[in-house]
């Protein structure tokens, strides 16, 4: 058994035994069962000598971060499988990968600063920081849902991050500075607080949609010249009939290209998504001659992948070889 199936089969008989011992879902358990690892305990205590034998065996292993992602993901799709709530979603593995790839060509220094408005489970956070070239200063990440975050806490904690972990509504005002990366699988839909979206240029009178708001709030908190990626539903500027949030991004950003995902990716069409990439506006921040567009093909296609990732090295260095 691999490290990874090793992490995963001690994560999943732990989570199992205290939800089953406790009444609490998987997913609870689960949270439980990070926290007795992290803190070397066992609880709770009437099954302690069976979860202590279950923890042993991690303690003879050499993990790395991305190993404990990729076994604590295989268990948060189990839990979420079992008993999902539609908002109950992860990026999906190949897509956090692939922006952590796009991370690493931008032209950031040591010490670089990171948020996600949209954490959930923080498995394209945590992605996107075990593979990251440069060492990052801080993390931050963000979510209204309290299951969500306390997973995101349980990630964050097995894999020895520092990363600060907020439980708030993220299209309210945050205490957080503006940042060098936000990072942000959008939120789709019709945003509950017509009060609060009152803020937003992106808002209609009716129906303010969640997914305008969020970019135009990820913008206010990042850094001039800084960069922003977006899982966006491929109809998202369709959606902007008022032109609203074209001209948020047109004030402040500038889009540096719009990669559509893997059209296998999806049962239906109408749920298809693309990555947009912007740059916040500053002092000598240049546009590019010609934005990055691509359909990408299947992630599995080795060949047309290395392809793929040839020509957006080479426009990442026609635009970034100054280091700006």
């Amino acid at each position: 058994m691999d490290v990874v199936h090793e992490w995963f089969d001690v994560l999943d008989r732990s989570a199992e035994k205290i939800a089953k011992h406790t009444d609490v879902p998987y997913l609870e358990g689960l949270v439980m069962t990070a926290d007795n690892i992290v803190w070397e305990k066992t609880d709770p205590e009437a099954i302690e000598r069976e979860l202590q034998t279950l923890y042993k065996r991690l303690y003879r292993l050499e993990t790395s971060a991305e190993q404990v992602r990729k076994a604590l993901q295989l268990s948060i799709l189990k839990g979420m499988k079992n008993a999902s709530q539609p908002q109950h979603q992860m990026t999906p593995d190949a897509v956090a990968l692939f922006i952590s790839y796009l991370v690493n060509k931008f032209p950031l220094k040591d010490g670089w600063t990171l948020l996600d408005p949209a954490v959930g489970t923080g498995n394209l956070l945590t992605c996107v920081l075990n593979h990251a070239q440069k060492k990052y200063g801080q993390a931050q990440g963000v979510d209204v849902d309290e299951l969500l975050i306390k997973l995101a806490l349980s990630s964050v904690n097995l894999q020895q991050h520092d990363v600060e972990l907020y439980r708030q509504d993220s299209l309210r005002p945050l205490l957080i500075d503006p940042v060098d990366i936000v990072l942000c699988d959008l939120p789709y839909g019709v945003y509950y607080d017509k009060e609060n979206a009152k803020r937003f240029k992106t808002a209609t009178t009716e129906k303010p949609l969640s997914q305008f708001l969020m970019i135009e709030q990820a913008l206010s908190y990042t850094k001039p010249g800084g960069f922003l990626i977006f899982i966006i539903p491929n109809d998202l500027f369709a959606m902007d009939n008022d032109r609203l949030l074209h001209a948020v991004i047109q004030e402040a950003g500038i889009v540096l290209g719009i990669l559509q995902l893997p059209k296998t990716m999806f049962r239906h069409a109408d749920f298809a998504k693309s990555l947009l990439l912007l740059r916040k506006k500053g002092d000598g921040v240049k546009t590019p001659r010609q934005a990055l567009l691509a359909e990408l093909p299947s992630f599995k296609n080795r060949e047309a992948m290395t392809a793929m990732m040839s020509r957006i090295n080479q426009w990442f260095g026609e635009n970034f070889s100054d280091g700006q």
